[in-house]
This record gives structure tokens, C-alpha cells and sequence, in this order.
């Protein structure tokens, strides 16, 4: 995908956004919460730039979302900065072999990322501290809220094309 902007514009835009949701993730997460679960913005932003830009840019997206929500959330530093970049580096793969223009592709990879993070997450919770357990985490967190992230994700996408600017489709696809 190419932007029809000047570069500087974009990089800004992109950042100002990274940081606008990860802040509204962290920091007002009982805006949108819905029956305890909470959607992964972060996330979605990773999936939406892999698809977009590719891998480089989700992976990018992953590291400073992630940065400020390991030290937001009194995480280990460098735990969602890993799950996010290894997930965006994945999707940004995969991505290069679909037709993502489809809004139930992406919301089926935005499904999947959230279920490989999750799991990936939890499992690196588990190595650190086994008596925390892994499948009650995982069916009672990271399934609920891998289903609502990719419920939010159309809505997102739709805002990030609004503040990004209408993309222009330069032959990604079946290859």
C-alpha cells in the first residue's frame, strides 16, 4: 500500500495514533469494557499495519505500543513488546499472501493474532511463574477477549483509514 501524503505526515500520524490507544487502553480500560473483558487496541493497530504497510511497520507498532503498555500495566519489560512484534511479524507474512481488502479477513486475522498473543503471552507468564497455571488464563481471558477485540477491529480499521487517509492498493494480494 502506498499513502497519498507527504512521508513526514504519515510517520507522525502513525505514532500519534500508537500512542493515542495504547493511552486509551491503559488508561480507561472501563470505557471499554464489556462483561470484565477488555480489547487489545494495540493489537489491532499491529494487524491493521501489517496489512497496510507489512511487517515492518507492525512490528514498529508492536514495540511502542508495547513499550508503553509494559510500563503502564507493571508488566515485565518486554513482554507484550515481544508478543506484539512477534505476532505483527506473522501477520505481516501472512498478509502477503491473502486478499485482506475484505473486512472478514481481517477480522479473522485480527481473531487469530489475538489468540497467538494471548497464548504466547500466557505462556510466557507460565515460564516465569508456574503456579499461576495456564489454562484457566487462557479460556477465561485470552479467548473472551481475542473474540471482542476481533469484534472491535471493522471499527478500528474504519477510524485508523480516517486519521491515516484513504489507502491506494499497489498490487498486494494473492501471490
Amino acid at each position: 500500500m502506498r499513502w497519498k501524503q507527504h512521508p513526514w505526515t504519515r510517520h507522525l500520524a502513525w505514532l500519534a495514533t500508537v500512542i493515542f490507544f495504547a493511552l486509551v487502553q491503559t488508561n480507561w480500560p472501563d470505557a471499554l469494557k464489556l462483561q470484565e473483558v477488555v480489547p487489545d487496541l494495540v493489537l489491532i493497530m499491529v494487524v491493521y499495519y501489517a496489512i497496510a504497510e507489512g511487517e515492518e511497520r507492525a512490528m514498529f507498532t508492536g514495540l511502542v505500543g508495547g513499550l508503553y503498555q509494559d510500563v503502564a500495566v507493571h508488566t515485565v519489560m518486554g513482554h507484550h513488546v515481544v508478543c506484539h512484534v512477534l505476532v505483527g511479524y506473522a501477520v505481516g507474512r501472512v498478509s502477503t499472501r491473502l486478499i485482506t481488502e475484505h473486512a472478514a479477513i481481517k477480522a479473522g486475522l485480527v481473531l487469530l493474532a489475538s489468540l497467538g498473543q494471548g497464548l504466547l503471552f500466557l505462556f510466557i507468564q507460565y515460564v516465569q511463574q508456574p503456579q499461576r497455571g495456564m489454562m484457566y488464563p487462557l479460556l477465561t481471558a485470552a479467548v473472551p477477549c481475542a473474540f471482542y477485540t476481533a469484534v472491535v477491529a471493522p471499527f478500528m480499521f474504519l477510524a485508523l483509514d480516517a486519521v491515516m487517509g484513504r489507502r491506494e492498493s499497489i498490487g498486494r494480494g494473492v501471490a
